[in-house]
């Protein structure tokens, strides 16, 4: 059912434009300066995961991480506070990116090391398409997001019968090869095969006998084939998909995105835009 209620006035829609949308100077401004937050807050705990720079400038960091987790927080709850919906937002995709872009820092006070998560953050970093008014990668990325929803389900079917040939493979070379080839068991024996079959080839085990060589082979080969099956099916689905001109407009009910440049209403939850 479309919402005709009018957007939402008053400083629920003054903050909504700032911090959602990137198409007035004080909300592009807002989005860069959070960019530019981002990259320092990932910059300090790649830093600080060098022992040696550790050693020296630990606890700056450390208060770096925690300055730009407090700033992340107070923005996750403007966010939450300012869109109409706020459980529709905190359930999308940036909706969970922000959250966990918080969350490891205070883990950390229970278990060491959590913060190293922090790396998290990184994912925010998709935001820069719309900020910079790029719309055509906006476009792009919206063909691949629905590209991979279409493959899902061959995909699934695809991997379950990789799955089965695997497990007869690993217990055919189990029988051929044996304990004294290093294929203990069947489970030893199926993960040689996703090593080989995915041409990881790590080496820690390999057959000993002609047949089970030629056996090798044969999955080698297979291995070339089993890998350009996924790319195939999302490269089909990714040419059959709608190529339709988007915006960047955010609505401010759910916060949701890709709209049509004439839109009226959100495509998602039918607010007025």
């Amino acid at each position: 059912m479309i919402d005709v209620r009018p957007p939402q006035a008053g400083w629920r829609a003054r903050w909504h434009e700032i911090i959602f949308e990137a198409d007035t100077p004080a909300g592009k401004a807002f989005d860069v300066s959070l960019l530019l937050a981002i990259l320092l807050s990932v910059t300090a705990v790649l830093l600080e995961s060098v022992a040696g720079v550790r050693a020296l400038y630990g606890p700056q960091l450390r208060a770096i991480e925690w300055f730009f987790t407090v700033l992340f927080s107070v923005e996750y709850i403007a966010r939450l506070a300012t869109v109409g919906r706020p459980m529709r937002y905190a359930l999308s995709f940036f909706g969970m990116v922000d959250l966990l872009a918080v969350v490891p820092t205070y883990l950390s006070v229970m278990l060491p090391g959590a913060q190293s998560l922090i790396v998290i953050r990184a994912l925010r970093l998709l935001r820069v398409f719309r900020v910079l008014k790029l719309v055509q990668f906006v476009g792009e990325a919206r063909i691949m997001r629905t590209a991979l929803r279409a493959s899902m389900r061959k995909i699934i079917v695809f991997l379950g019968a990789v799955l089965t040939l695997v497990l007869i493979i690993g217990a055919v070379m189990y029988l051929v090869e044996g304990e004294e080839h290093g294929f203990t068991n069947i489970p030893e024996s199926i993960y040689w095969a996703i090593v080989t079959m995915t041409t990881v080839g790590y080496g820690d085990i390999a057959p000993g006998t002609v047949v089970g060589r030629m056996l090798a082979s044969v999955v080698m080969i297979i291995g070339y084939g089993i890998i350009a099956v996924p790319t195939g099916i999302v490269t089909v689905e990714m040419a059959t998909a709608a190529r339709r001109p988007i915006s960047t407009q955010v609505c401010s009910d759910c916060s949701g995105e890709g709209h049509d440049p004439d839109a009226a209403h959100c495509k998602y939850c039918g607010a007025r835009l």
